[in-house]
């Protein structure tokens, strides 16, 4: 049971690696991404140049994008203001809510729904409790939110030590189920 609940379906080192046409194949059309140190670092106000061209890589290949985020307004609109990306806001992940209203923005379902984040006890576990594709990325370097690196990441090591012994790290990216 908590295999499936914590265990992400793709482990990627970075959301540049996830491919799209990966995705299309596994009929994804659709992707709820969290923010902070997903897709930019926590203490940036502008995304990577690389994750700019990756985001607008993947709209131009049809796949919705969605930020499902727990950072407050002002962050994340000033984001994904730019790229005219929809965002979930306060989302209080791992709460279904949160999932359930991003899905709502891109008129998607479950089938063709990917999460893409980089904490298990959040993005994936909340992913997985909607029956969602989830893809767990390696967090991008820099500051955390003080409750994430003292309560999440500790805990995460020992779902990643299992997950760790799943995946092949000869490959890009890492598929665990």
């Amino acid at each position: 049971m908590l295999r499936s609940i914590l265990y992400p379906n793709m482990y990627v080192p970075s959301v540049t690696e996830i491919n799209p046409d990966e995705l299309k194949a596994r009929g994804i059309r659709n992707l709820l991404l969290d923010l902070d140190n997903t897709i930019v670092r926590r203490d940036r106000d502008k995304f990577p140049p690389e994750v700019e061209k990756w985001l607008r890589g993947l709209r131009d290949r049809g796949i919705n994008l969605c930020i499902v985020s727990n950072n407050g307004t002002g962050r994340v609109n000033n984001l994904a203001g730019p790229l005219q990306i929809p965002c979930v806001v306060r989302a209080v992940k791992p709460l279904r809510r949160a999932f359930r209203l991003g899905m709502q923005r891109l008129n998607a379902g479950a089938g063709d729904t990917a999460v893409v984040g980089d904490q298990i006890f959040t993005d994936i576990l909340g992913g997985n409790m909607m029956g969602l594709f989830t893809i767990l990325v390696v967090p991008m370097p820099g500051t955390e939110f003080w409750g994430t690196w003292l309560i999440n990441r500790r805990l995460e090591k020992l779902v990643l030590h299992r997950v760790s012994r799943l995946v092949s790290h000869k490959d890009k990216q890492y598929h665990v189920r």
